[in-house]
């Protein structure tokens, strides 16, 4: 006897998943984090940066090169205020060079 297997959307397999919902629920709130701190970065670093994990009052930035970390480092403190201005529960933002 055969089953058919039925194709899922993403969206679908994440309804029906608590653990996929949760991943795409902190994806978008990451993608949310970049674009509220947008402005305060210079626009020739900005393609430089990607949205990374959070993990509890942790956020990660993941960076092409270690001249943007070396830069974005110089602004965690204002881009960790604003966040927590904007109502996100922010203690650090961790930095990640990817390699």
């Amino acid at each position: 006897m055969y089953r058919r297997q039925h194709s899922v959307s993403l969206l679908q397999a994440s309804q029906d998943s608590p653990t996929l919902a949760r991943l795409t629920e902190l994806t978008r709130e990451s993608t949310a984090r970049l674009k509220a701190i947008e402005s305060l970065i210079p626009p020739a670093l900005r393609p430089a940066i990607q949205a990374g994990p959070i993990e509890g009052p942790v956020w990660c930035m993941i960076l092409n090169n270690n001249a943007a970390a070396a830069k974005i480092r110089q602004l965690l403190p204002s881009l960790e205020a604003h966040l927590r201005v904007k109502g996100w529960e922010v203690n650090s933002i961790r930095l990640k060079v990817q390699i």
